[in-house]
């Protein structure tokens, strides 16, 4: 009997170190040269800008990356105008690869940069929904203090229901949980959590975090407003799964028909819906988790499903106090679990100071 040989595997040769060197410097060669164009462009755009002129988002943006690509530079050229500082260059790159500007960056660079960003994405969804889920259900067993009113009834439905809410409801509801409000009943770790999923440095106090969230979720509705004033159809495939990216959307392995049909989505919740911002990015955070991609609907159901009752609360507090219609007994439950919040703030900074 005749076995069958092994499969060898093929293993690529490696190049001559001398092909190898002259591909790098070529790359740098190009890379320098694309960003002295980008600097002679968005020079151009500068003096358009001083002049009154109104710029496009196409231009706003290759201004804001020409001026961090100059700001990188800063530390890259001390490494070129010190002597022998650039025998280390090599190994700075590899500890600090931001440290190059973005017209230095190879293909797979950013393709890999991307996979990871997705990766965190995931792993920071899952711990957000856990510690949610944890925050919720600890919860769930003092209903005494909670006011049984609408929207408390709604989402004791919610959460004991399996079948699909009507759209309009889970809209309508959605809309009473704004961006201060939901940040402002986050604990610790789910504002780090939802920071590290927009990209944002996780360091600092809890109303530094929210300060930073505030200001991305800013940012963010005033490029969706340009985006629909343009057209979701006029972005380039690069520029567009870099918006998709900024707003937590999944990029990797998703055709471009499908991202312009998500980004088109996220514009319609956002402005013609009204729905805040901090929501939005919880629900698509959460729809990362899905083994099956679900509709918006679906994983805005998913999402309000999941709301801490401290914040289910409050909206309900705000929501009856606009009518003249809240109780003290409800003002009071909603300070105390306020409280209790504040707390534990206090309790994790001096904490933290200790550790110091």
């Amino acid at each position: 009997t005749s076995s069958a040989a092994p499969s060898a595997t093929v293993v690529k040769p490696k190049k001559p170190l001398k092909q190898r060197i002259k591909e790098e410097l070529l790359h740098y060669w190009h890379g320098s040269k694309l960003l002295a164009k980008e600097v002679r462009i968005s020079s151009k755009l500068l003096w358009h800008m001083l002049k009154g002129e109104q710029l496009t988002r196409r231009e706003q943006r290759q201004l804001r990356r020409t001026a961090s690509d100059l700001f990188r530079l800063v530390p890259f050229s001390v490494f070129i105008i010190v002597p022998f500082m650039e025998l280390l260059l090599p190994v700075a790159l590899k500890l600090f690869p931001g440290m190059l500007p973005s017209t230095f960056e190879a293909k797979e660079v950013k393709e890999e940069k991307r996979r990871k960003l997705l990766k965190v994405r995931i792993e920071m969804a899952k711990f957000l929904r856990e510690t949610i889920d944890e925050s919720t259900s600890a919860k769930q067993g003092n209903n005494s203090k909670a006011p049984t009113t609408e929207l408390i009834d709604f989402f004791m439905q919610l959460r004991s229901s399996e079948a699909s809410m009507d759209n309009n409801e889970l809209l309508s509801i959605a809309k009473k949980f704004g961006d201060d409000l939901t940040l402002d009943n986050l604990s610790r770790p789910q504002l780090i959590s939802m920071c590290r999923f927009m990209g944002i440095n996780a360091f600092g106090t809890d109303n530094f975090l929210r300060y930073q969230l505030r200001n991305r979720m800013r940012q963010i509705k005033a490029d969706d407003r340009l985006i629909a004033a343009e057209g979701v159809d006029t972005l380039t495939p690069q520029e567009l799964v870099h918006a998709c990216s900024s707003r937590g959307l999944r990029t990797v392995g998703v055709p471009e028909s499908h991202l312009r049909t998500a980004l088109s989505q996220w514009l319609d919740l956002h402005l013609e819906q009204q729905l805040p911002s901090t929501l939005l990015v919880l629900t698509y955070a959460f729809s990362l988790l899905a083994p099956v991609p679900s509709s918006a609907p679906e994983a805005l159901q998913a999402t309000l499903s999941s709301l801490p009752h401290e914040l289910v609360n409050e909206a309900q507090l705000n929501m009856l106090e606009r009518e003249g219609l809240a109780t003290a007994k409800q003002r009071l439950d909603v300070i105390e679990e306020q409280e209790e919040l504040i707390e534990d703030e206090r309790e994790r900074r001096k904490v933290s100071g200790r550790c110091k």
